[in-house]
């Protein structure tokens, strides 16, 4: 009998055994691989359509409003931690609203499937085959983006041995480590300039990537990095193929009435993107009843612009009159207009397109690396113009030393990129102060000194405890 018993039991195993490797070898019906779904061209493109639709400008946005001078209170409080400065790794301020890591890393990870994918991806034609480089060269241009923008939260110095992050170039789920600025920007720099001999030379669609997108990230890597000579050449260029708007159609930019200035934008809709002005304010339950209003245009910001002549003033702030006769709601009613979409209440209200990159900011990367030459007189050319096509009846401005030139085209970045996602970036790369009014700033809140550790994002307590290659940023502690 106990001989018996084992037989039978041995039996059962390898019947087992049996089955489940039969389960095993069962090809699913509902699962399609990445070797199959990427395997047309048809399949590439819907692949990095995918990947543009996670891009992000919105977190780095609020970001610069809410750690700067850009913004005060209104009338709901939720970001004391950040808004103040007193941010950790663990902090649900940062896990939650600016951790960079799975949005930007998420988009490098479908791109780079993408191009690891284009060699096998079959060309029936000409077109086909012309279509698969522009496919390249978009995913390229994108990885390159996507990491440019983890350098700006976690690194964003020109000093090449310090600390970037991983340039992830395959699909890889492996713990990565750090590696230094200059090796960094090297990859990035490589693929720009790969991505930009395959994209389209003009951007016929707008939302996606052509030669002049990839410029204005040429331009703003190469200021960020301090090379100045390449900073002027990219921006001219962007500048040569997109002049200044009109004081008629700059208004109307933000009304996504027109797409003067603009290479490249991120569409927003009702049911694509996020509605970008509810970063400052919430959604109208009608035509009377205005959302709450998280953040107001700060006194210094509104205090920078000559409010009768500059018509960035009307474009980026409106004096809400519902607000303006109540006396219920202490607030003032100066409210921001940029991303303000339609009237109260409506479908599209705060609704905008995110806009990448403007021929405003590669005026002002201009002045400022040509500063830096010590062209002063290209500078002040620069500055000027500018100032000219945004301000009525405007006389030249003058400048007596290189550092009065310098403040003044930073002043400038303030107004005119307002909103934009720049100034919290720019006060870091530029070993700035964050400055606020006692009228703006919160518990007595009004400096961020220069060099101050926070201007360093910190690694996110999750990267640190599922990547034991990461190494966090100094001053923060897990």
């Amino acid at each position: 009998m106990r001989k018996n018993k084992l037989v039978i039991g041995s039996f059962l195993m390898l019947s087992l055994f049996a089955s489940c490797s039969k389960v095993i070898d069962v090809k699913e019906t509902d699962f399609i691989g990445g070797d199959v779904a990427l395997k047309t061209v048809a399949n590439v493109e819907s692949g990095i359509i995918g990947a543009y639709a996670t891009m992000n400008v919105e977190m780095g946005i609020l970001l610069n409003s809410v750690f700067t001078d850009e913004v005060r209170v209104a009338e709901f409080y939720n970001a004391a931690t950040v808004h103040e400065w007193q941010y950790g790794s663990t902090d649900i301020s940062i896990r939650d609203s600016y951790t960079a890591f799975p949005m930007y890393y998420r988009t490098i990870d479908r791109v780079n499937r993408v191009l690891a994918a284009l060699p096998n991806a079959k060309a029936a034609n000409a077109t086909e085959e012309a279509l698969k480089n522009r496919i390249r060269g978009e995913a390229l241009y994108l990885r390159a983006f996507c990491h440019f923008g983890l350098y700006q939260f976690y690194s964003n110095t020109s000093d090449g041995t310090a600390l970037a992050l991983a340039y992830m170039e395959t699909p890889n789920l492996l713990p990565q480590a750090r590696i230094t600025v200059a090796p960094y920007m090297a990859k990035l720099n490589a693929d720009l300039v790969a991505a930009k001999a395959l994209v389209p030379a003009t951007n016929a669609d707008i939302a996606r990537a052509s030669r002049h997108a990839v410029t204005g990230l040429q331009a703003r890597v190469a200021l960020y990095m301090k090379d100045y000579t390449n900073a002027a050449a990219f921006a001219t260029e962007y500048i040569a193929a997109f002049p200044l708007a009109s004081k008629t159609n700059f208004p109307l930019i933000w009304k996504d009435a027109n797409n003067s200035e603009v290479a490249f934008k991120l569409i927003r809709t009702t049911t694509a993107g996020g509605r970008i002005g509810a970063l400052y304010r919430g959604t109208s339950a009608n035509a009377t009843n205005i959302g709450t209003v998280t953040w107001r245009p700060s006194s210094a910001l509104l205090n920078s612009y000559d409010q009768v002549n500059d018509i960035r003033y009307a474009a980026y702030f409106f004096e809400e009159p519902i607000l303006k006769a109540s006396s219920s709601r202490n607030l003032s009613a100066i409210l921001i207009n940029k991303y303000a979409g339609t009237t109260y209440g409506t479908p599209t209200e705060l609704l905008a397109d995110g806009k990448v990159f403007r021929t405003g900011e590669m005026y002002l990367i201009r002045a400022e690396a040509r500063a830096e030459l010590n062209d002063l007189t290209g500078a002040a050319a620069d500055l000027n113009a500018l100032r000219a096509a945004r301000i009525n009846n405007y006389n030249n401005a003058s400048f007596s030393s290189k550092g009065d030139l310098i403040t003044a085209i930073l002043n400038e970045r303030f107004k005119e990129l307002a909103f934009e996602g720049h100034r919290f970036f720019d006060a870091k790369r530029r070993n700035l102060p964050i400055i606020r009014l006692a009228a703006d700033a919160q518990n007595n809140k009004i400096t961020l000194e220069s060099g101050n550790f926070r201007f360093l994002l910190p690694i996110p307590n999750s990267e640190i405890q599922a990547n034991p290659l990461m190494v966090q940023n100094p001053g923060y502690t897990n």
